[in-house]
């Protein structure tokens, strides 16, 4: 999303906004305890939220401090982000171009949002607003592939993908080589189960996913039809019947280099 948004993006959130608030799973709960501890943070330190979408991660966010800014491109998803969180400043702004000041925020976190805007303009934009030592933590939720059925899933979509970026590809660390601005200090992974029916938690949230939001309402409802019958087949579950979705959230820590 820095030169200009991918069009998956663009369309997809901008027309799929409320879904995705109301369908993306949550975050681990002790996430917000992990990174208090882990980056130094308090209260008085200020966070940016880059690519915070609907603001699905600010809530960990505010646990640790009050002092949020949250920037999106999408006004459809600043629009979801403003009225579930009408306290946090919010603006509409690209990754390479970031309205604040020089070394003003201490951390800078991108949840389930970098592999959109992986370059090195923005790790440069990153760098700048962030205070010396600060930290960029990239953070994902990933369907666990190891259960047959979410397996079977992510190969339905796999075809569908196109040139969308993707965490999966592994395309986002190459913005990480060769560039002077941060190094990695860490990663985590933790693991959590997103529940509910089959409809809401299985089917709309991968309605929700940018390129199936993309396209087509009469082919979002045969692909609707495919993942639940995908599911029905391997698990005996019924739309309206209840399921546990496993996740696996990846957390990577990149600390800002010194004198950059």
């Amino acid at each position: 999303m820095t030169q200009s948004l991918h069009p998956a993006a663009e369309k997809g959130f901008g027309s799929a906004a409320a879904l995705y608030q109301q369908v993306r799973p949550d975050y681990p709960a002790e996430i917000s305890a992990w990174l208090r501890q882990q980056l130094n943070l308090s209260a008085e330190d200020a966070l940016l939220d880059l690519g915070a979408g609907t603001g699905k991660f600010l809530p960990y966010l505010q646990a640790i401090s009050p002092r949020l800014t949250a920037v999106d491109p999408v006004p459809a998803m600043l629009e979801q982000l403003r009225q579930a969180h009408p306290g946090v400043q919010a603006i509409q702004a690209s990754s390479h171009a970031i309205p604040l000041p020089d070394q003003s925020v201490r951390a800078v976190f991108c949840a389930q949002s970098f592999h959109w805007f992986a370059t090195p303009e923005t790790l440069a934009e990153i760098s700048r607003i962030l205070q010396p030592n600060g930290d960029l933590v990239l953070i994902w939720n990933q369907r666990d592939i190891n259960t047959d059925w979410v397996k079977a899933l992510a190969d339905l979509l796999l075809p569908l993908e196109g040139d969308t970026p993707r965490y999966h590809s592994g395309l986002w660390r190459k913005a990480f080589e060769q560039q002077p601005w941060f190094h990695l200090e860490q990663k985590a992974t933790f693991r959590q189960l997103h529940h509910g029916t089959v409809e809401q938690v299985v089917s709309k949230r991968l309605l929700s996913t940018s390129f199936v939001a993309a396209m087509p309402e009469q082919q979002q409802l045969q692909l609707k039809q495919q993942f639940e019958q995908t599911v029905f087949e391997l698990t005996g579950k019924l739309a309206q019947d209840e399921i546990d979705f496993p996740y696996t959230t990846h957390v990577y820590v990149f600390k800002k280099t010194s004198g950059k």
